[in-house]
């Protein structure tokens, strides 16, 4: 494990409270710091040192996934109210599995029905975004190793999940795993509200206090596992109160302290 030092990056980013963003400027993608009102641009990635680029306003910034993983690794069955409503016994240890990369897509970007698909269900989630190489840490070296927290939506087919018997296919089309808005870099995960809204109607209300596994306690497991590097997310499972996206419905994953990640949802074109 690297040490964590006065010069770090990654400290000094947490440190600063703001909110990474990752954005199109001018044709290239971007890596920014928002406040209220103002992105800041920044010469690199957030994992990197960086200096400040410029400056725009947030409500003309165009922005996308706020990281681009090679990886997100979710975890299943993590709240007690999923479990029941899905008819599971509760698991000893975190079950896990990974959505592609290509499955991401960011704030106001289309969830698209594939073909094929009959029930599309959302499942808010709360996104850990990790910013050090991470392998066999204990939760403590976990926690040092954590970039900050976004919203995610873990987009399921339904029917497809119950055919299978197992989660990859009904988990990993592309645009199955909206993330954003940003990544909250000064949060304790430890206690916060998680809410699923379709069309302003809440469809799921917990807390993350309601885990069976905390956020630093999966990223330890995982990194049991396999290496997590910079920008990978750990999706951190979902409470109870999953239900079907119909083709024209807007969904909003929203978390306190966190952000709201709004997407809406279109038929296969």
């Amino acid at each position: 494990m690297e040490a964590v030092g006065s010069n770090d990056p990654l400290v000094s980013v947490r440190e600063s409270g703001m909110r990474i963003v990752r954005l199109l400027f001018e044709g290239d993608c971007r890596y920014g710091l928002a406040d209220e009102t103002t992105v800041t641009l920044i010469s690199d990635e957030p994992f990197s040192a960086w200096e400040p680029e410029g400056f725009l306003p947030l409500a003309e910034a165009h922005l996308l996934a706020p990281v681009s993983p090679t990886k997100v690794v979710c975890v299943g069955l993590n709240y007690r109210a999923h479990i029941a409503e899905m008819g599971h016994d509760t698991p000893t240890e975190p079950v896990i599995f990974i959505k592609p990369s290509t499955a991401v897509i960011g704030p106001n970007e289309p969830i698209v029905r594939p073909p094929g698909v009959g029930r599309m269900d959302y499942e808010a989630e709360l996104g850990v975004v990790i910013g050090r190489r991470t392998h066999r840490a204990t939760p403590e070296q976990a926690a040092a190793n954590v970039l900050g927290f976004t919203c995610g939506n873990d987009v399921t087919a339904r029917d497809l999940q119950k055919v299978d018997g197992q989660w990859s296919r009904a988990k990993g089309f592309d645009g199955f795993c909206p993330l954003g808005p940003w990544v909250a870099t000064d949060v304790d995960p430890s206690d916060l509200l998680l809410e699923c809204y379709v069309n302003g109607v809440v469809r799921q209300s917990s807390h993350t206090s309601d885990m069976l596994f905390a956020p630093f306690e999966l990223v330890s497991f995982i990194s049991q596992v396999m290496t997590l590097v910079p920008g990978d997310v750990v999706l951190t499972g979902t409470p109870g109160g999953i239900g079907p996206l119909e083709d024209g419905d807007s969904v909003e994953v929203r978390i306190s302290e966190v952000g709201s990640l709004v997407n809406p949802v279109v038929a296969t074109v």
